[in-house]
């Protein structure tokens, strides 16, 4: 009982610290938790880790059509009317009772090549099958990267939204003060006033926008959203990440070696050249061997005899068989042919997969080279154009409290300069994110 007990409490033990290991911190994700998650959950990828696990059982299949089958068994049976005694070898009219034993064993010795080819078919689809795992994962990490990101980017809008209304409401509070002094007229008042509901809805805009970046996270990493779902900001500045020195043909050329994607199609299309072998060896002629063992019980007796007992009936009746199996397909109902042509249309069929994921793969870097280069300099644009409007800004705002300017003006200044930050940080986080992306196909680990 004491050794029992020890062993259970042992047990709640592993189990307590697992389920503790599980649970998971969503008020402070960073990135990488965010991917192992994702990579966790994801049904697309266990969906992929399933067809590997069908194609490795597809293996030992074909590779078990090299070994000789076994099968045994037995019968029991009555038969009533006209039949044959198989005792006596005459025919009666009695009920006969029997019961039969037998085993069988056959072995294909050639049969066109068709098993070899299946089993490095079955091969082949497992190792694309492996690269179809890989594909995936990088797609999610991908994927979350970009949302992890817009996360990052949705926090930062929000903010630059709250600094406006901030200071809005504070020039408004120093505007009504002077209405109310009678040094400044009515209508400065309400044109803040109006401006303050225009920042209080970007801050709500900003605060939904926010709020669907997180729930989109939350969608891709496969669990139920929180309200208090929050990622770890990284330090992300955007002199640290460069555009690769390489063009788009080099970029493209090292995808070629390295994504699994374009490893997964290649193999595919090997498969289709094997199944194009399988279906020609059907044309050819199958040789195999067999032999069988067959002993049997009858429940009647010679005229004036006893009956034999089982054992000795089982032993008496034993025989044996083998014998040699020659198959020539000389017509097949037009079966074979049309396998043939099927495995054909089917490597067409994965040629042009193979060109269309080499096209989607250029595609996807000729996309995010061109967009790095554009945002970068959209970027470096946004930096000299919020420094001259935080400038710009700043005069307006003292020539604002000194009464050199009205409302409008000075709320144009505020627009201005909110705008050229939010088009700033937009700029540097789709910066950000396409370089990454280009590293990624130059064979560089995915990470911020």
């Amino acid at each position: 009982m004491k050794k029992n007990y020890f062993y259970c409490s042992l047990l709640f033990l592993f189990f307590g610290i697992k389920a503790e290991a599980q649970e998971i911190n969503i008020t402070a994700l960073d990135l990488e938790t965010c991917i192992e998650v994702a990579l966790e959950n994801n049904l697309t990828l266990k969906r992929s880790q399933i067809n590997l696990g069908i194609s490795e059982a597809n293996l030992l299949e074909s590779q078990g059509q090299r070994l000789p089958s076994l099968n045994t068994g037995a019968s029991s049976g009555y038969r009533w009317g006209r039949s044959i005694n198989p005792v006596t070898n005459l025919f009666e009219n009695n009920r006969i009772g029997n019961i039969n034993l037998f085993a069988n064993s056959n072995l294909t010795l050639f049969a066109g090549q068709q098993i070899n080819n299946s089993v490095r078919q079955s091969k082949v689809n497992i190792e694309a099958a492996k690269f179809d795992v890989l594909a995936t994962e990088n797609d999610i990490s991908l994927n979350v990267i970009n949302l992890f990101i817009n996360v990052v980017f949705g926090k930062e809008q929000l903010k630059i939204a709250e600094n406006q209304l901030n200071s809005t409401k504070e020039q408004l509070s120093i505007t009504s003060k002077l209405v109310d002094a009678g040094s400044l007229p009515l209508a400065n008042r309400l044109d803040l006033e109006s401006q303050n509901a225009t920042n209080q809805l970007e801050v709500i805009n900003a605060t939904n926008n926010l709020r669907i970046s997180k729930l989109n996270l939350a969608q891709a990493l496969q669990i139920p959203f929180d309200e208090d779902l929050d990622v770890i900001s990284p330090e992300l500045e955007a002199e640290s990440f460069d555009v690769p020195e390489n063009n788009v043909n080099e970029i493209f050329s090292v995808a070629l070696e390295t994504m699994p994607q374009i490893k997964a199609a290649e193999l595919n299309l090997e498969s289709a050249e094997y199944g194009i072998r399988i279906a020609k060896g059907a044309f050819l002629p199958t040789l195999g061997i067999g032999a069988n063992i067959f002993s049997n019980y009858v429940d009647q007796a010679i005229p004036g005899f006893d009956i034999p007992s089982f054992s000795t009936q089982i032993e008496n009746n034993l025989s044996q068989a083998a014998n040699i199996q020659l198959n020539i397909p000389l017509f097949s109902n037009f079966r074979n042919r049309a396998g043939l042509q099927r495995a054909r249309l089917q490597k067409n069929l994965s040629e042009i997969q193979q060109t269309e994921t080499k096209n989607l793969l250029r595609q996807d870097i000729e996309t995010a080279y061109t967009g790095a280069y554009a945002s970068r300099q959209s970027y470096q644009a946004s930096q000299v154009r919020v420094s001259s409007l935080q400038e710009s800004f700043r005069i307006a705002q003292q020539r604002f409290d000194a009464g050199a300017i009205n409302s409008v003006d000075f709320q144009i200044a505020q627009n201005n300069l909110f705008n050229a930050q939010a088009d700033l940080i937009t700029s540097k986080y789709t910066y950000i994110f396409r370089v990454k992306v280009l590293d990624f196909y130059l064979g560089n680990p995915l990470n911020l």
